[in-house]
Parts: structure tokens; C-alpha cells; sequence
């Protein structure tokens, strides 16, 4: 709690360095956060080059967040890589299995959770230009008329899949940023094409946001938190 209530998007950092290797740690606590079906569809780059953070500085587009960037973090999504992540779970869950003597139990949840990977994802994340998703995406409607029924089917639910899942990791990021005394600013403003290019990034590829970090300076939060009445996101049901 301490950490998020400390946490605030910082738009000018003080010039004091910050430790590479504990922005590094932050990131590892990163790659810990939840992720949809485990595909951990996400990319971070470290960017600590004088060079690189000038050249990204005016990828987004000349704000005091990035300017006074002492580092910075892309978060990247790579839905493209969805068969080597399915495929690096079911290699993962051989070697959990690769033991004498397995339960009934330990049999039946290797059979469904290797048949999860091997036959759902690559029906979910399979497309040609469109058409294969929205058939999917009829015969999911259809099959929804009679019973309750998964319906993100088509690549753009998918894409958006992977942004949520970077999304968590990006805030699992600036938190553990915060729990250290350091800032943070997710930046949406980037030209994300320029930003792709910086980064020699593959088509595949998507910019899920741009994070700055540093120090605070005492200017660089513009104003107190605001946030509406708890009251009207809060829903009991």
C-alpha cells in the first residue's frame, strides 16, 4: 500500500543516476506478473545509452518525462510469438511430468493442460488475413445462444489479450519501482513506429507504452492525485 500510494507519474527527474541493476531487478518482478493462458506475449527493453535515451526523447515527442529520463523501459508486445510460448509451456510441463509413477491426478492434469497448448491456443491465435477469426467468431456467437461460451476469438481480441497482459507487468514494474524509492511515468504520447525503428523491433512487434524513470524532482509532479469518488467505480454486488 505504501508503494502505491507513493507511486505518481513523475514528469521531471532530478540529474541523480539511478542503479541499473535494481531497474533491472524491477523488471525481473515484471515478468512475474499474471499473464493471460502463461504465453508471457511481452518484450521489456532496458534503455540506458546516452545516445538511445536522446534518440527516444524525441520519439515521445519532447516530453520532460522523457527528456529528463535518467532510463527508460519499453514494454513491447510480441502476440507474434504465441507458437514458441505455447511451445515453451509444453516443454515446461514435460519436464514437471518427466517422473516415475504419476498420480491419475498428475496424468489427467498433464493431458489437459498439454492439450490446452497444443490444440486451443493455436485455434484461438490461427488467422489468414482476417477470415479464419471471424468464422471463429460466428460459430463462437452461435454456440453461445445455447450455453456460456468463450467469444475473443479474432486477432484483434487477441491483440488486445497481449496489451492487457503487458499492461499488468507494466504495473508490477512501477510499483516495485516505487517500493525502492524510485519514479516512474507510463508515456501513451510516442511515435511508435520511430520508437520501433530505435529499437530494430520486428513487424510483429507493438508498443504497449513507454516508462521513464529517475528521481522526482520537487516540480516533477504536476499537481495533487485526483481520482472521482470511490463510491462511483465501486460496486458491491
Amino acid at each position: 500500500s505504501e508503494a502505491i500510494a507513493y507511486r505518481r507519474s513523475v514528469r521531471v527527474y532530478t540529474d541523480e543516476p539511478i542503479d541499473t541493476e535494481k531497474v533491472k531487478q524491477c523488471l525481473v518482478n515484471a515478468s512475474l506478473a499474471p499473464t493471460s493462458s502463461n504465453l508471457q506475449l511481452w518484450e521489456f527493453y532496458h534503455i540506458t545509452n546516452k545516445q538511445t535515451l536522446e534518440k527516444m526523447a524525441e520519439a515521445c515527442l519532447n516530453q520532460n518525462a522523457a527528456k529528463t529520463a535518467q532510463q527508460l523501459v519499453v514494454v513491447v508486445t510480441r502476440k507474434d510469438l504465441w507458437k514458441q510460448r505455447a511451445n515453451a509451456n509444453i516443454d515446461f510441463l514435460n519436464k514437471t511430468y518427466d517422473k516415475p509413477n504419476l498420480s491419475e491426478h498428475e496424468l489427467k492434469r498433464k493431458k489437459m493442460a498439454t492439450s490446452y497448448y497444443s490444440k486451443l491456443i493455436p485455434t484461438l491465435y490461427t488467422d489468414f488475413l482476417g477470415i479464419l477469426g471471424f468464422v471463429k467468431y460466428l460459430l463462437f456467437q452461435i454456440v453461445g445462444l445455447f450455453r456460456p461460451t468463450y467469444r475473443q476469438s479474432r486477432a484483434s481480441d487477441m491483440r488486445i489479450i497481449a496489451h492487457k497482459s503487458a499492461g499488468l507487468a507494466a504495473e508490477n514494474f512501477m510499483v516495485s519501482m516505487a517500493a525502492i524509492g524510485y519514479d516512474t511515468c507510463p508515456m501513451e504520447g510516442s511515435d511508435t513506429l520511430m520508437v520501433k525503428r530505435i529499437l530494430n523491433l520486428p513487424r510483429g512487434a507493438e508498443i504497449n507504452m513507454v516508462i521513464s524513470c529517475g528521481v522526482r524532482d520537487e516540480k516533477g509532479i504536476y499537481g495533487p492525485r485526483f481520482r472521482v469518488p470511490f463510491e462511483d467505480v465501486y460496486h458491491q454486488i
